[in-house]
């Protein structure tokens, strides 16, 4: 189809790591419009949740909010110069989960940090928004999830295709599930 790709890896956990990836990228030249921050890292489910570790904590928000807040922070100011730009950040529909403390709060944190800069945006042509693909059979959900991952995608990408004044919002995955792109995006512009 005549497109170009190339790849980049970064250790998300070492903040360094996101930090020289997004150095890299920038050596591309690239006009980046579209950044979908899909980071999801559960440590552990502990059952003796009184025990968790302070690593839980650490890892989890390293990898599932401040990776991705840096990743916006580096964007941000070029998508809003420009006058367009669309950031859509995964979170999780986890709540009262204990056993998953680090990972939930991390995604607690992300899901506020997002907020916080989305209420910003009005008027500027760049959107920023969340979303929660549900409990997919992905390696981080297991075999056992009621979803298959393809259910999530209108949903997990429709946050890149809403109008400029959509900004902020969580959208919950399965809620689009079998539409068409078209059709996600006509529905999160109204919700």
């Amino acid at each position: 189809m005549g497109l170009e790709c190339d790849s980049f890896a970064a250790d998300l956990n070492y903040i360094p790591s996101v930090m020289k990836m997004l150095s890299d990228i920038d050596s591309l030249r690239l006009d980046v419009d579209i950044v979908l921050n899909n980071a999801g890292l559960q440590i552990a489910y502990r059952p003796d949740y009184f025990v968790t570790p302070p690593e839980d904590f650490t890892v989890s928000f390293n990898v599932n909010t401040i990776a991705p807040a840096m990743i916006c922070y580096h964007y941000l100011p070029r998508m809003l110069e420009k006058g367009f730009g669309r950031i859509v950040n995964t979170t999780s529909g986890i709540d009262k989960e204990p056993e998953q403390a680090g990972y939930s709060a991390a995604k607690a944190a992300l899901d506020k940090i997002t907020k916080d800069m989305a209420s910003r945006l009005g008027g500027t042509g760049v959107t920023m928004n969340l979303t929660d693909p549900g409990w997919c059979r992905t390696d981080l959900g297991g075999p056992n999830a009621p979803n298959a991952p393809e259910s999530a995608v209108p949903g997990i990408v429709v946050g890149a295709f809403v109008d400029n004044d959509v900004n902020g919002r969580i959208f919950r995955a399965q809620e689009f599930s079998g539409m068409t792109l078209e059709e996600a995006v006509a529905r999160a512009n109204k919700i």
